[in-house]
C-alpha cells in the first residue's frame, strides 16, 4: 500500500512521480474517457452539453467558471471533480499547505527537507480531503482567503513581521494541491477579486506589503448566477480574463431527466416508500410544475426555478399521503391528486415573484402552477376539449357532465379514508367508461388517481367547478355552481 510509505527516501525509491493538480485531473480524465467510464456520474441532463465542455476545460488545464441559475448542479459538478484526483498524494508531514516533498513551497517544508533529507517524514492526503469550498459574501476579506501576519506567532518565535514564518495562511494557500471552489463569485467585493489575479496567473501572494513568490498548485472552480451581474455585483474583467473556460449550465430539458434527478435526490426512508404508492402520472405532474414555473408570468424567470423545488415538493407530496394514511391507521395507500395541496409550502419558498405575482399572493401562484400542469398534461391522455361546442353535441365528456348536473356534485375530503375515497369516485360511473375507452392499458393501482385527474382536468377546461371547502374540495356542475350564486 502506497500510503504505508513514511519517508521521503522511501518515496523516491518507489519511483513516485509528482504531478501538479491540473495534470493529475487531465491524466485521470483521459483514462476514464478511454475506458468509457462515466466522468460525472449522478449528474443528469448534461451528457451532451455541459459535461463535454467541462471535460474539454479539464483537458486544457483551465480554471473554470460555471455560470447558471440556481439549482443547476454547479456545485455538484465541482464536487464531482474530486473523483478525478489520485486516491492519495504525499505531503511533508506537518505542512500547513500540503507541501509536495519534491517541490516544497513553504519555509517550514524547505527547512525540514534540508535538515532531514531522505528521512523527512511524509504523510498521505486522501482525495476526499482535497476539496475546499467558500461562499463569496461581501464580508469576505483578503485575510480570509490569502492570509495575514500573525503577531502572536511573531512574538512567540521572536521574529520580525517581515519574516514569512509569521504569516497565518488563509484558505487558498491551505488548499494548495486541492480543488478550491468559490461559489457566487460576483458577490465577492471587487478589491477581493483583484487579490486573486496574481494567484491565478503568477502564483504571487502579497500580505500587508510583503510579496511572496509561492506558485500554488490549485484547480480553481468558480460558480456564478447571471442574475448577480446586475443585482448584486459582477466579475471584474481582468479576473474573467484569467479564468480559462466559462461553461453555461441549464435546467433539465425533459420530464424524464427531471424525474431521474428528483428520485435520486429526494430524501425518503423505507417506511415512506413502502407506505405510499405513487402513480407514474403523479411523478410527471410534479416535474411539470417546475416547467410551468419557469414560464409563469407571475415568476421572475431571471431568478430561475431551482431543481430543489421538485425535490422538496416530492418529499412533501409523500409526507402528505403518509400523514393521511397514519391518521387512518392503514399500512398502504395510493397518492391522490388532492395530496398535491401539500406541496404548496415547498413551492412558495422556492420562487421569486414579480409584481403581479406579489399582488396575487404566493399561495395563489403555487395553486395556479399545479392547475397549469394538469391543463398541460390533460390532452396527452384524453380527447381535446374544445372551447366552443355545438348545442346538444355529444362529446366524450357528456355523460360525466350529465352525472354532475343530475347529482349536484360531491365533496372529496383531504382525510377521507381510502374506502371512502374509492367509493366516491366509483359512484361516478361515466368516469370508469371514459378511462376504459381512452386508457385501456392503465394499471389497476393507477385508476383512482386517473379518475381524479379527469375531474381536475375538466375543471381546468371550464367544464366543471371546483371549490375549496374547509376540509377538502367540492366538485359541481359549472352551471349549477353559477346559478347557486344568485
Amino acid at each position: 500500500m502506497i500510503e504505508n510509505i513514511n519517508t521521503f527516501g522511501e518515496l523516491k525509491k518507489l519511483g513516485y512521480v509528482s504531478k501538479n493538480i491540473k495534470d493529475e485531473l487531465r491524466h485521470n480524465l483521459r483514462t476514464k474517457i478511454k475506458s468509457g467510464e462515466p466522468t460525472f456520474e449522478g449528474v443528469h441532463g448534461f451528457e451532451n452539453t455541459v459535461i463535454p465542455e467541462l471535460e474539454r476545460a479539464i483537458l486544457s488545464r483551465h480554471n473554470i467558471n460555471l455560470l447558471g441559475l440556481r439549482g443547476q448542479a454547479k456545485t455538484r459538478l465541482a464536487r464531482k471533480m474530486v473523483e478525478l484526483l489520485d486516491e492519495y498524494i504525499p505531503y511533508v508531514t506537518g505542512s500547513e499547505i500540503n507541501d509536495d516533498p519534491f517541490h516544497p513551497l513553504s519555509r517550514f517544508a524547505k527547512d525540514l527537507i534540508a535538515e532531514n533529507g531522505d528521512a523527512t517524514p511524509i504523510s498521505w492526503l486522501h482525495r476526499s480531503e482535497r476539496f475546499f469550498e467558500k461562499l463569496a459574501t461581501p464580508d469576505v476579506t483578503v485575510a480570509d482567503l490569502i492570509g495575514d501576519v500573525d503577531p502572536i506567532k511573531a512574538a512567540n518565535l521572536k521574529l520580525s513581521y517581515a519574516d514569512d514564518r509569521v504569516i497565518h495562511f488563509g484558505m487558498i494557500p491551505r488548499a494548495n494541491r486541492c480543488i478550491f471552489v468559490i461559489n457566487e463569485l460576483p458577490d465577492l467585493q471587487a478589491r477581493i477579486q483583484v487579490a486573486l489575479f496574481n494567484i491565478l496567473q503568477e502564483g504571487d501572494i502579497q500580505i500587508r506589503g510583503f510579496k511572496l513568490r509561492m506558485p500554488l498548485d490549485m484547480q480553481f472552480v468558480f460558480t456564478a448566477n447571471p442574475e448577480d451581474y446586475t443585482n448584486r455585483g459582477s466579475i471584474v474583467t481582468p479576473l474573467k480574463d484569467r479564468i480559462g473556460s466559462q461553461i453555461l449550465t441549464h435546467y433539465p430539458e425533459s420530464i424524464k431527466i427531471a424525474r431521474t434527478i428528483t428520485e435520486q435526490e429526494a430524501k425518503l426512508d423505507i417506511a415512506q416508500s413502502d407506505l405510499v404508492y405513487i402513480p407514474s402520472l403523479a411523478k410527471d405532474l410534479l416535474e411539470q410544475i417546475s416547467f410551468e414555473a419557469r414560464e409563469s408570468e407571475f415568476i421572475d424567470n431571471k431568478s430561475g426555478v431551482s431543481a430543489r423545488l421538485s425535490i422538496t415538493a416530492y418529499e412533501n407530496l409523500l409526507s402528505t399521503a403518509e400523514r393521511r394514511a397514519l391518521r387512518s391507521g392503514i399500512d398502504k395507500t395510493t397518492l391522490r391528486l388532492s395530496d398535491f395541496m401539500g406541496i404548496i409550502p415547498a413551492i412558495t419558498g422556492k420562487v421569486e415573484l414579480v409584481y403581479e405575482g406579489e399582488q396575487e399572493g404566493a399561495a395563489f401562484v403555487a395553486q395556479r402552477l399545479i392547475n397549469d400542469a394538469i391543463h398541460t398534461f390533460f390532452p396527452a391522455f384524453f380527447p381535446k376539449i374544445e372551447k366552443l361546442e355545438k348545442q346538444g353535441e355529444k362529446t366524450p365528456y357528456s355523460d360525466i357532465l350529465d352525472w354532475f348536473f343530475t347529482e349536484s356534485g360531491f365533496e372529496l375530503l383531504d382525510d377521507s379514508t381510502d374506502v371512502e375515497y374509492k367509493t366516491i369516485l366509483d359512484n361516478i360511473a361515466p368516469l370508469e367508461k371514459l378511462i376504459e375507452k381512452y386508457q385501456p392499458k392503465l394499471q389497476k393501482q393507477d385508476r383512482y388517481f386517473m379518475k381524479e385527474f379527469v375531474l381536475w382536468g375538466l375543471v381546468e377546461y371550464k367544464k366543471l367547478s371546483k371549490d375549496r371547502v374547509s376540509e377538502g374540495f367540492e366538485f359541481k356542475d359549472i352551471f349549477g355552481s353559477y346559478i347557486s350564486k344568485f
